[in-house]
C-alpha cells in the first residue's frame, strides 16, 4: 500500500461505482483526467451524474464490457467476491484496492480530518466542509449529498486539505491516518462484522491511535473513558463537556442553542436545520473547526447558513395542514433521535412513520431495540427488509419485525398498498426513513401526496 502512486494509473474500474463512498472517489478521477469505468447492479441519480462528468458505466455482470486497460480497480465490500467481473480481474492480476484503500493513500497526502461514529458522522462531515470552505482550498469526501454543494465530492484548485468520513464497516477507517478527527458515537452496529460491540469499540480505539502528531480528537462526552487519547475534546449537553449545550430551542427548518467552551467562553448559535441530533453534529464541527483556529464568529455564520444533507431530516413536503420528512435512520438510535426530534418540534401533531429495514443480519441483532423505538410514533408501517449485500436469514423478515412491536396501530405493506393507504388516510406528518431503495418512492410519493 506504501508503494500505491494513484497518479500512474490512467483506466481505473469501479466495482460498485454508485456507492455514495465509491462515487466520490470516481469523480475524484475524473477531475484529475483519468479515465473511469465501473459496474453498478441499478441505474440511480448517482450513476447519472457520474455518466454526465464522463464516466462510462454498465449494469449487467458482463466482462465483455470491461475495457481491454484497465490498470487499477477500486472495490467495494457491498460487491460480492465471487462476482463474474472481479473474479476477472483476479484472474487477469490487475491491482484490487478497497476504496477505504485508495481514500487512505488520497487524504494522507494532505493535513486532513476524518469524521467517524456510528451515526451523525455525515451530517458532521457536511457541516465542517462548510465551515472550512472559503477558508481553506479543500477536497472533502462526504458520505451523502451536501445541499450547500449539492455534492458528496468537494475539489477546489490547489487543495490544502482534506475532509473526509471514516466509515467503520469492515474497519475502513483504519486505512485512515488524519490530523485531527471526530467520534461521534460508538453504538453497537456492524455485528456482522464485528462479532460483539466491544470488537467495534477497540476498532474505534485503534482509529484514535491513526491521529497524526497528537492533533485534537474530538469525541460525545459519553466516550469519554472509552478512548484514551490524550488531546480530545468532549462535547455534550453536560456542562462539564468542553464544548458544553444549552438553552436550545428547536423550530422547522432550524433551531437556536448556546456553547459553552470549558464553561468560560459562550456562544449563540443558529442552526440551519433542526433536530436534536443536528445539534450534537453541529456542536462537534464547532468544536473541531475552533480547535483548527477558525474565528468563532466565522462558524456561527457558516452554521446558520448550512442547509443540510439529503435524507437527513429532509423536509420534503411543508405545509400548514401536511409536514413529510425523510431520513436515512436505519439503527435503533438513529430512529430515536429522529422521531424525539420530530415529536419535539410537533408535539400536537399525529406522526405517521414509514420504516424500510436494512439488512438481515442488522434487523435480527437488534430486533427487540428496533421493536421499542418504532412503537414511538403514532402510527408505525413497515416495508419488506432491504436486504442489500445479504442473503436472507430463516425467519428474518419485516412480518417478524412487526410481531415484537407493542403499537395498537401498525402495519405491514407493500409500495402499491403504502401510496393507497397515505392517500386515504392523510397523515398530518408522515415520515420515511431507511437505509434501503425506499428513496426510490419519494419522488411519487412527493407528487401523489402534494
Amino acid at each position: 500500500m506504501e508503494n500505491l502512486n494513484t497518479d500512474r494509473f490512467q483506466c481505473i474500474y469501479f466495482l460498485g461505482i454508485g456507492g455514495i463512498g465509491m462515487s466520490a472517489l470516481a469523480q475524484y478521477f475524473l477531475q484529475h483526467g483519468k479515465e473511469v469505468h465501473g459496474y453498478d447492479l441499478t441505474p440511480t441519480a448517482i450513476t447519472e451524474e457520474l455518466l454526465n462528468k464522463g464516466a462510462h458505466i454498465h449494469f449487467e455482470e458482463n466482462i465483455s464490457l470491461i475495457p481491454t486497460d484497465v490498470d487499477l480497480v477500486v472495490h467495494t465490500p457491498a460487491v460480492s467476491k465471487e462476482h463474474l467481473e472481479y473474479q476477472f480481474f483476479i484472474a487477469y492480476n490487475v491491482p484490487i484496492f478497497k476504496r477505504s484503500e485508495i481514500l487512505g493513500k488520497v487524504s494522507s497526502q494532505y493535513p486532513n480530518i476524518a469524521v467517524a461514529g456510528t451515526h451523525g458522522k455525515t451530517t458532521t462531515t457536511a457541516m465542517i466542509t462548510h465551515i472550512f470552505h472559503e477558508e481553506k482550498k479543500l477536497m472533502a469526501f462526504i458520505g451523502g449529498v451536501a445541499k450547500n454543494f449539492n455534492s458528496n465530492f468537494v475539489l477546489d484548485p490547489q487543495v490544502e486539505m482534506v475532509i473526509e468520513e471514516a466509515d467503520e464497516f469492515d474497519r475502513s477507517f483504519l486505512q485512515l491516518s488524519p490530523d485531527s478527527a471526530v467520534i461521534t458515537s460508538m453504538d453497537a452496529d456492524h455485528l456482522d462484522i464485528y462479532g460483539v460491540k466491544e470488537e467495534l469499540e477497540n476498532s474505534f480505539r485503534k482509529f484514535s491511535t491513526r491521529i497524526r502528531a497528537h492533533g485534537p480528537l474530538i469525541i460525545h462526552e459519553n466516550l469519554k473513558g472509552k478512548i484514551n487519547y490524550k488531546n480530545q475534546f468532549s462535547y455534550g449537553l453536560e456542562p462539564t463537556a468542553d464544548y458544553s449545550i444549552s438553552k436550545v430551542q428547536l423550530f422547522p427548518n432550524k433551531a437556536f442553542f448556546n456553547i459553552t467552551y470549558q464553561q468560560k467562553l459562550s456562544f449563540l448559535v443558529e442552526l440551519g436545520v433542526s433536530g436534536m441530533h443536528n445539534i450534537l453534529n453541529a456542536t462537534a464541527a464547532f468544536a473541531v473547526a475552533h480547535q483548527w483556529g477558525i474565528s468563532p464568529d466565522i462558524i456561527i455564520e457558516k452554521l446558520k447558513t448550512f442547509t443540510g444533507v439529503k435524507r437527513r431530516f429532509d423536509y420534503l413536503i411543508e405545509r400548514e395542514d401536511f409536514i413529510f420528512i425523510d431520513d436515512y435512520a436505519h439503527h435503533p438510535e438513529e430512529i430515536r433521535a429522529f422521531f424525539n426530534s420530530v415529536k419535539s418540534i410537533y408535539p400536537e401533531k399525529h406522526i405517521t412513520a414509514v420504516f424500510q429495514p436494512h439488512l438481515y443480519s442488522r434487523t435480527r441483532d437488534f430486533a427487540s431495540q428496533f421493536a421499542e423505538v418504532l412503537a414511538l410514533p403514532d402510527t408505525i408501517i413497515l416495508m419488506d427488509i432491504y436486504p442489500a449485500r445479504e442473503n436472507p436469514i430463516e425467519g428474518i423478515t419485516s412480518a417478524y419485525l412487526l410481531s415484537l412491536i407493542q403499537h395498537p396501530d401498525k402495519k405491514l405493506l407493500n409500495r402499491k398498498q403504502l401510496i393507497d393507504y397515505l392517500l386515504h388516510e392523510k397523515p398530518e406528518v408522515l415520515l420515511t426513513l431507511g437505509a434501503g431503495d425506499i428513496d426510490k418512492s419519494l419522488p411519487e410519493l412527493k407528487r401523489v401526496l402534494s
